[in-house]
């Protein structure tokens, strides 16, 4: 057991209070974490604003071999903090492997997007009367950035955080989730010997709640980035006013399965897009809408492939999946099967549940309605619904207060372009599940899914600013 302090202006930083951090899976004291106050968020963001002043001067050539630096010593690391992740937020050891992994490509899209953000040229003589005048625009830091990030990918979202700001020379102050604070410490280290100057980096831990406002309201902040819940990404962008904000929020995905697909050969696939992490995931399979002709035999396939999952210790290399993040999320998950159950839905397969784990779950005859399929369920529940024609299917993947990731499998190519045309989400993924994600693509969603795009180059847009430049070339 650790005890842990604030990183703040390069340096460990003691608190006059602490929270105990213990395991999701089996509850075990893991640390007694450092509780930032509102005084210790004033002190970071006024280093982070005096170290942004000299960290945007550096060059892009040196913040991309810093970046490298990064990656190349999370590499070394790579099994370490695969452990801390598994430990602090109950993730599968190789599901945590392939977070390191993702992690390690996003700083490294992240050093190479250092040295290609650009303006350009503007033809300014297009304009009605305009000669001998040349206009060029340019991409400049905007400064302090506050980055709110969850528990689900400590490292991997925190790293589209702080990869791209540093790439074009933004300070953050980042206040990870209550649950994985380990993470953001480790890489706090990672940094320092990576060569980021003293206090471009602060990192307070803490309560969100209680932190939140001093994060986002402090007028040396430019931008906040907020990663969560809708509720709480509301309740930030009433406060922000006129600074710019990224906020990833709420999903169902859904995927469409045509019968002119081989099901054998995404039932897998499937099954992993519906249960990795315990189905806490932005972008988990949620919604499973399967054409009529098919609906019988893919549910077969599909419940067996669950029954295949191994739930356990998320140290165990075994384990697929494991506990879920809090005691809390188990009870307000089985409330809600409970609900669904009673209005008709079955319970196909799993449903089992101690204090902290559910089985992988599937659903059947369920209504639009119930929560289980019309809200976030966060957890390892998928819902399988059948249906006649590709224009419903697509009306119930619409019918939805979310829209961040959506998909469908089909061989039909007007049927896929279709989909793509008519769907309204931030991504359509074709012929594979909406839980596919890679960190160089534009990442965001529509609706109540949030507000603006992350992924490294995307991200870069968003913590920049568009000057633009002038010059009279005869008098």
């Amino acid at each position: 057991m650790r005890e842990t302090k604030l990183w703040i202006n390069g340096a460990w930083r003691e608190s006059t209070e602490t929270y105990e951090l213990k395991a999701p899976y089996d509850g075990n004291l893991i640390a007694k974490v450092a509780k930032g106050s509102a005084e210790d968020v004033k002190v970071a963001i006024a280093g982070a604003e005096q170290a942004f002043h000299s960290f945007k001067k550096w060059t892009a050539y040196n913040r991309a071999e810093m970046l490298y630096k990064v990656v190349t010593i999370m590499r070394e690391q790579k099994e370490d903090l695969a452990r801390i992740l598994a430990s602090e937020a109950g993730k599968p050891l190789k599901t945590a492997r392939a977070e390191i992994d993702r992690t390690i490509a996003t700083y490294q899209f992240s050093a190479e997007e250092a040295k290609q953000y650009r303006g350009e040229t503007i033809p300014m003589d297009a304009a009605p009367g305009v000669t001998d005048r040349i206009g060029w625009t340019k991409k400049e830091a905007i400064g302090v950035i506050s980055a709110i990030t969850p528990f689900n990918f400590p490292f991997n979202l925190v790293a589209h955080k702080l990869g791209p700001a540093f790439a074009v020379g933004n300070t953050v102050v980042l206040k990870p989730a209550t649950q994985t604070p380990l993470s953001a410490l480790a890489m706090a280290e990672i940094f320092k010997e990576a060569g980021l100057p003293d206090g471009v980096l602060q990192i307070i831990t803490g309560s969100g709640s209680e932190l939140s406002d001093s994060l986002i309201t402090h007028p040396d902040v430019k931008k906040v980035t907020f990663t969560g819940s809708v509720p709480v990404g509301l309740k930030i962008k009433e406060k922000v006013g006129l600074r710019k904000i990224t906020l990833e929020l709420g999903s169902n995905s859904a995927l469409i399965v045509e019968p002119s697909v081989p099901i054998e050969k995404i039932v897998k696939r499937c099954a992993e897009g519906a249960f990795s992490f315990s189905g806490q995931v932005c972008i988990s399979l949620q919604r499973i809408y399967v054409n009529q002709e098919i609906y019988e035999d893919f549910a077969k396939l599909f419940i067996e492939e669950t029954k295949k999952l191994k739930v356990g210790d998320p140290l165990n290399e075994e384990t697929d999946v494991s506990s879920m993040i809090h005691p809390g999320e188990v009870d307000r998950i089985v409330k809600w099967i409970e609900e669904a159950k009673s209005q008709g839905a079955e319970v196909a397969t799993g449903g089992d549940f101690t204090d902290r784990s559910l089985s992988p779950t599937v659903l059947t005859n369920v209504m639009a309605d119930m929560n289980v399929v019309c809200e976030e369920v966060f957890a390892p529940i998928v819902s399988l619904i059948p249906y006649d024609t590709l224009e419903e299917a697509i009306g119930l993947v619409n019918d939805s207060q979310f829209g961040l990731n959506a998909a469908i499998y089909t061989n039909v190519l007007t049927d896929a372009m279709k989909a793509a045309d008519q769907i309204e989400a931030g991504a359509v993924i074709i012929n594979d599940i909406p839980t596919f994600r890679v960190d160089h693509m534009p990442y965001g969603g529509v609706k109540m899914s949030g507000y603006g795009r992350e992924g490294v180059k995307f991200a870069v847009d968003e913590m920049t600013e568009t000057k633009f430049i002038t010059m009279k070339t005869v008098f």
